[in-house]
């Protein structure tokens, strides 16, 4: 018997850095949400672990226990055949890795050993809006928001994760508030965004100048933003999320440009 799970693409619409702990992790507040773009994975139970890569993204991703998938499944007591279908690109500020680990933990327990894989791991493990703090150990559901388009964007340039943390001005920024706010529709919920932050945009873009082109790009969207660390960036929209990502992969056809909507 085989088992077929989904590891969605995780968007942080916001990410506002509020500290740094003694051992280093950062501080984060952010409302993450997801999108049906993702990777795909297949399990059949057998005596010895094994993991096959395909898709897209599939060079350079490990294939034995440096592998999340390999870890998370060691950490539910399974064992067998797993095949990981790459459609997200690694090192992207999406989540993949953390969601693909999450996807096992669902499918086969072991949750509660989530962040031991990564602080972007518990939030991966429920598909649904969700307010982030702490280093991602605090999470908190989101219900109010509106039915939304997005088109992810990313040029094909990695940002290295501690590049762009050493690269803020200030570790103590103001969080996004003690309550999210109930929205009638798509236009003030991304007016009610663009009023917040993601405090790792401005170092990216110092890293990696083609996040500035991304955002460019994503002209036509109610809101642009990147997501996570970069370079991933992403544009909500109320309808045209496809025919935005025709335009922008034809006149960057070098990009990943993917469509779809958000979770809810």
């Amino acid at each position: 018997m085989t088992t077929e799970v989904f590891a969605p693409a995780k968007v942080n619409l916001t990410l506002h850095v509020t500290g740094q702990r003694d051992d280093g992790y950062h501080l984060l507040d952010s409302l993450v949400v997801f999108a049906d773009i993702g990777d795909r994975l297949w399990f059949k139970s057998a005596p010895q672990m094994q993991i096959e890569v395909t898709g897209p993204f599939a060079d350079g991703v490990p294939t034995d226990r440096r592998n999340l998938v390999w870890q998370a499944a060691e950490l539910a007591g399974w064992t067998g055949h797993i095949t990981l279908e790459k459609n997200l690109p690694h090192g992207a500020g999406i989540g993949g890795g953390s969601s693909d680990a999450a996807a096992v933990l669902r499918a086969f327990g072991g949750a509660d050993h989530a962040l031991d894989l990564g602080a972007d791991v518990p939030v991966c493990l429920k598909h649904t809006p969700q307010r982030m703090r702490g280093i991602g150990e605090v999470l908190e559901s989101v219900e109010t928001l509106p039915e939304l388009e997005i088109v992810l964007v990313n040029p094909r340039v990695v940002v290295p994760t501690g590049t762009v943390f050493s690269g803020l001005r200030s570790k103590q920024n103001e969080p996004m508030g003690d309550v999210l706010r109930s929205f009638g529709d798509a236009p003030a919920f991304c007016e009610w965004l663009a009023s917040q932050r993601n405090d790792l945009e401005a170092p990216a873009r110092e890293v990696a100048p083609e996040v500035r082109a991304a955002l460019a790009a994503l002209d036509g969207a109610l809101l642009a933003r990147m997501s996570g660390s970069g370079a991933t960036c992403f544009g909500l929209y109320t309808a045209g999320a496809a025919a935005a990502a025709a335009r922008i992969a034809q006149a960057h056809p070098d990009w990943w440009v993917a469509s779809g909507r958000v979770l809810s």
